[in-house]
């Protein structure tokens, strides 16, 4: 949709009507004025409505991906326009929580309808005891294990997840990504 030119759209402040009196039976200004209207209709319509452009459920949809560049949150344009105003909406708190598991699994979720279960290799050890012979704990592995599954009746695209995770998963650790048909650990039969 455009907001560039609406058919019929009336203008709130039609410029004819403020002409001084001379003009006000002038056949070709009115009608020069009412094509200035037609074009300034969809401005002021805008400006009217310009709360709703910094909404994204309320927003157009060819307006989310520089609403998206407003929050620094990259949409795919591929991804169903709920999919898209759901992930603006929610940027800030996906920020907050971006490069943890939390962070990750609810990405899966909002974006792919997945669930998933995320297991790392880190670890960390610390004792009130000051013995220095005591034994390190083994150094982290730096990799992830990204179980995927769909939540609802459709598969998963691998490409998708794979984007998703990558998009989600800090630089420094290497993610390896499983797609499962359903939830890990039920009775398979």
């Amino acid at each position: 949709m455009t907001r560039a030119a609406v058919p019929g759209l009336p203008s709130p402040h039609p410029i004819g009507e403020l002409l001084p009196a001379l003009f006000a039976d002038d056949d070709f200004a009115q009608r020069f004025t009412a094509g200035l209207d037609t074009v300034l209709a969809p401005v002021f319509a805008t400006l009217d409505n310009l709360p709703a452009y910094f909404r994204p459920e309320l927003a157009p949809a060819d307006f989310l991906d520089w609403l998206a560049s407003w929050v620094a949150v990259e949409v795919d344009p591929a991804w169903p326009e709920e999919v898209r105003r759901a992930v603006i909406g929610r940027a800030v708190e996906l920020h907050r929580w971006r490069g943890t598991r939390r962070g990750l699994t609810e990405r899966l979720r909002l974006v792919l309808g997945a669930g998933a279960e995320i297991t790392d290799g880190g670890g960390a050890a610390w004792s009130t005891d000051p013995d220095p012979d005591r034994a390190l704990p083994p150094a982290p592995g730096g990799g992830v294990l990204v179980r995927v599954w769909p939540l609802g009746g459709a598969g998963l695209d691998e490409d998708q997840v794979l984007a998703v995770v990558r998009a989600g998963c800090p630089v420094h650790l290497t993610c390896r990504v499983e797609i499962l048909p359903g939830p890990p650990g039920r009775a398979e039969g």
